[in-house]
């Protein structure tokens, strides 16, 4: 139903277009109306089935590579080898869906689709409903504190105020009446209420018009939930890493396969058995399951620091942010509006925990102030007091704290009257409140009417001060009531800009007494809104958070560049975001309005600078989001409300507030933020980061020992069979797919290295096996654990006479050097276990027992070496013997050098930059 025909239509023509009427519907009408329109809920993005999520976790680019080792490895007569091969395959795949599982779990409990229930007239009475069964053509009662269940025309109204942000972006409440208005905007009409939307004071009752999926809410999360989700870049990353790795497995099987039968002249069935274990030797069988680890690892973490990822891959998204697109309001700022100063013409006051003060009078910054010495301050706190809705809502349970129901500003005020003298329920016994005018925002205040003891009345008006201002004729000062001049008003507006260049908003006060001039039932605002006092201005500000500033810092510092998109004024804007680091004072500032009218290239101009968007409308930021993209930029942008759910869904990760965001803002986001904190996107950050790195030190470490299990191959052909082969299929694969796998997954877990955030975003031109990681693998640490185990292989030698005597090929002497060369290997993996853990900083600074899973991998290790040289049925299958003390002694001593050695490297390294 087209919302202007509904608010403009006449009341009996619309409650006839519903069939419905005054008292509502009749429980069978509403029941057969529920099949028809269906339950009332916002339908979430239909995900794929539990079944294809399954196979999709055994159906990446690197599983499949892995199904085809597996088959390989049994094609070549390694049938045990292959079935290895595909059971790592399935726990990584359980693994990965069980994350996903367990993610999904956690966002669906976050999950608040609508209010329980809600007060609906059914059969002619009132009754308690759950919120889904209401039905278009149902009549219902909203009150203050309740979120709206559907879209409905208000019938009836009593002082009501609804808060629309959810749907506009916009904090201002907006004032409801049954009188239709059009206003300004999509949701301007004046006697429309929206679901998703909260009743902030007042009361009403309203007729359904729309439920679920076809209210404006519901409207625009089906938009939301039909743009497509892209691969995330870790995704992209991993499929061309697994081909870089193919292609370089097959090029050494083709390579090994024509040297064998060219150089060697050995059969071509077993030239290709060979190649065909080369093949498999060269493919890191535990690359999956340690990215797996890393990000579960990873998400972990995030959720102890308040923030829920929902997508395993997104993690690693968020270390290459480049650009925060940030809210203000409760993400930099604590969404808890404090007055901080109180001004009128006697005075100006501090408001501090302990009370007010005057400002600048040390000795009384922690004293009370006697309010009978100061009448103007003492007639503002009354009119806070009085002129104010707001109640405190006590906790069903002692856990929780009380909650104020009402708009920040008048919970601010509410606060103001409790740190005075001021007994507010005495004094609202002694002045009743006998008629409010609500604030709306044409005029811009709210005035209250209060009954005397005397049989007068005491108005009293609050709100923006040119408003207030231009209905005073007089002024309150000296604790007289005197006609105010243009020099009081040149005073007043000086305090008032001195505020605003603080960041603070004002509010202004007046009154009115002996109001015996007109009747009670004239209580009209061009009756009560003139000819009054002046009192003075209560400033106040939404206060950064307090870890905001060392969050920024840290931001910058990792070269991520950070812009605020606020519905709130440029003044306000400006200042907070210079207070708290995150732009210098010479930003530009750009309005929604300024926006409007500004071209595709000139907002990309406009991005390149310091910037921050003000007064923008939530849709507006689903084009900087845009704009940041198409410069190439990786965006985090930050949401909370339905119509922020676009730009969460078009940044590259979308964060939403878990505390004050709307259900649909948190379906299309791939974060969610448990505190709505701004810190926890840096920590998210910083963890992604993290997943980036340990996955390359796992790459650094599996590939450093493809080298020296190359070498062996290499020397026998090179020889042309003079030189045995120090190694066998068997023992690589024992390597690959035992002995590297445990380290290599506490690799994946390592915590994070100090100066993750003191690094530029990765450049998503960059790969994860770039050229420095390739030349320190094979060129550095793999040439290092070929030129040890090739040694280690003549040593063994040595002992049966070589050189004099010839290589042995076969029996216990060929066994015993080929499990030297073996162990020598896994040695030179545990050193190079311990030097992969940190990228450039020393192992001795994290701490060489610091990392417990890597420590166990390395434990394993050597138990399983054990194993394989003193347990009869291993030594078969793999071919390997007993090994003597003095060679134990030297295997154990390997390490030491190495570690050292690149210890020294790494002080280099460091030594240079520092320089």
């Amino acid at each position: 139903m087209k919302s202007e025909n509904s608010a403009s239509m006449e009341m009996r023509d619309l409650y006839t277009k519903l069939s419905s009427k005054p008292n509502g519907l009749d429980t069978q009408e509403a029941s057969s109306r529920l099949k028809k329109y269906g339950p009332n809920i916002i339908a979430r993005q239909k995900n794929s089935s539990q079944l294809l999520i399954f196979l999709k976790s055994f159906s990446s680019m690197m599983a499949i590579l892995l199904w085809c080792s597996g088959f390989i490895a049994i094609f070549a007569g390694m049938a045990e080898l292959g079935i290895a091969i595909w059971l790592v395959n399935v726990i990584n795949g359980l693994f990965s869906f069980w994350q996903e599982f367990a993610a999904k779990r956690a966002t669906d409990s976050l999950m608040k689709m609508l209010p329980t229930y809600a007060n609906v007239y059914r059969d002619g009475k009132i009754s308690k409903l759950l919120a889904t069964e209401m039905v278009p053509g149902d009549v219902f009662l909203v009150h203050a504190g309740d979120s709206i269940s559907a879209d409905a025309r208000l019938v009836e109204t009593d002082e009501l105020q609804v808060d629309e942000s959810a749907l506009t972006g916009e904090s201002v409440l907006v004032n409801k009446e049954v009188e239709f208005s059009k206003g300004k905007g999509k949701f301007a009409y004046s006697n429309l209420i929206y679901a998703g939307t909260t009743v902030s004071s007042g009361d009403g009752k309203a007729l359904c018009l729309a439920t679920g999926m076809d209210t404006e809410f519901g409207q625009i999360a089906r938009l939301t939930q039909t743009a497509k989700q892209a691969s995330s870049p870790l995704q992209i990353e991993l499929n061309h890493l697994t081909k870089q790795l193919s292609a370089i497995a097959i090029l050494i099987g083709l390579l090994f396969f024509a040297a064998a039968v060219l150089f060697v002249k050995n059969p071509v069935a077993d030239s290709f058995i060979f190649a065909l274990g080369m093949i498999v030797a060269f493919i890191p069988e535990g690359l999956l399951p340690t990215v797996t680890l890393s990000l579960a690892q990873a998400v972990q973490r995030m959720s102890k620091k308040n923030a829920l990822v929902k997508n395993l891959n997104s993690v690693e998204t968020l270390g290459e942010t480049t650009v925060i697109a940030t809210d203000k309001t409760g993400t930099l700022t604590q969404n808890q509006m404090t007055i901080n100063h109180v001004w009128t013409s006697d005075s100006e006051y501090e408001v501090s925990g302990q009370g007010y003060s005057n400002k600048g009078d040390i000795r009384e910054k922690n004293k009370a102030i006697d309010l009978e010495k100061e009448p103007a301050l003492r007639q503002l706190i009354i009119d806070a007091t009085l002129n104010n809705e707001a109640e405190v809502q006590q906790p069903k349970s002692l856990k929780n704290i009380p909650k104020i129901i009402g708009t920040p500003t008048e919970a601010a005020l509410r606060i103001l009257s409790e740190k005075s003298s001021i007994d507010r329920s005495l004094l609202e016994k002694e002045m009743p409140k006998i008629r409010v005018l609500p604030f709306d925002s044409r005029r811009q205040k709210m005035t209250t009417i209060h009954q005397l003891k005397d049989g007068s009345r005491a108005i009293y008006t609050k709100g923006a001060l040119d408003f207030v201002l231009a209905s005073c004729d007089r002024i309150y000062k000296d604790g007289k009531i005197l006609s105010i001049t243009d020099e009081d008003k040149k005073e007043i507006y000086a305090a008032n800009r001195t505020y605003a260049e603080d960041g603070l908003r004002s509010l202004a006060f007046a009154f009115s007494t002996n109001n015996d001039r007109f009747d009670p039932k004239e209580y009209s605002i061009q009756n009560c809104e003139r000819e009054l006092v002046f009192i003075g201005l209560a400033a106040m500000s939404d206060p950064p958070r307090p870890e905001i500033y060392q969050a920024v810092r840290k931001a910058h510092s990792a070269g991520i560049k950070i812009i605020m998109v606020t519905g709130d004024s440029e003044i306000t804007a400006k200042s907070i975001a210079v207070k708290i680091g995150l732009v210098s004072d010479k930003v530009r500032v750009v309005t929604g309005q300024e926006l409007d009218s500004m071209n595709d290239q000139q907002i990309k101009e406009a991005l390149k600078g310091e910037i921050i968007f003000a007064r923008v409308a939530p849709e507006q930021k689903f084009q900087i989001v845009s704009s940041l993209q198409s410069l190439g930029h990786v965006v985090a942008s930050t949401g909370d409300g339905v119509n922020d759910a676009p730009a969460l869904k078009k940044a590259d990760i979308g964060v939403a507030m878990g505390v004050t965001g709307t259900d649909v803002a948190k379906d299309a986001a791939d974060m969610i933020l448990t505190d709505d904190n701004f810190a926890s996107i840096v920590a998210a950050i910083e963890e992604g980061r993290a997943v980036y790195s340990n996955i390359q030190k796992f790459l650094l470490y599996i590939l450093n020992s493809n080298l020296p299990e190359a070498v062996p191959s290499i020397l026998f052909l090179l020889s042309r069979g003079t030189i045995p082969l120090s190694l066998t299929v068997m023992q690589i694969l024992t390597v690959d797919l035992g002995t590297d796998m445990l380290p290599a997954l506490g690799l994946g877990a390592e915590q994070i290295e100090a100066g993750v955030m003191e690094r530029p975003p990765r450049d998503r031109k960059s790969h994860l096996l770039g050229k420095d990681l390739i030349i320190k693998a094979f060129c550095w640490y793999g040439m290092i654990g070929s030129l040890v185990s090739t040694a280690a292989y003549f040593f063994a030698n040595s002992k049966f006479g070589w050189p004099s005597a010839a290589l042995a090929t076969s029996g216990i002497n060929y066994h015993q050097a080929t499990t030297m060369t073996l162990s020598a290997i896994v040695f030179c993996q545990i050193a190079a276990a311990l030097n992969a853990r940190t990228q450039d900083t020393s192992l001795f600074e994290v701490g060489i027992f610091s990392n417990h899973r890597v420590n166990f991998g390395i434990f394993f290790e050597i138990i399983l070496l054990v194993l394989l040289m003193y347990t009869p049925i291993f030594r078969s299958v793999f071919q390997t013997a007993p090994l003597t003390v003095d060679e134990w002694i030297l295997l154990a001593c390997l390490p030491v050098p190495i570690v050292l050695l690149e210890e020294l490297r790494k002080f280099i390294f460091r030594q240079k930059k520092n320089n």
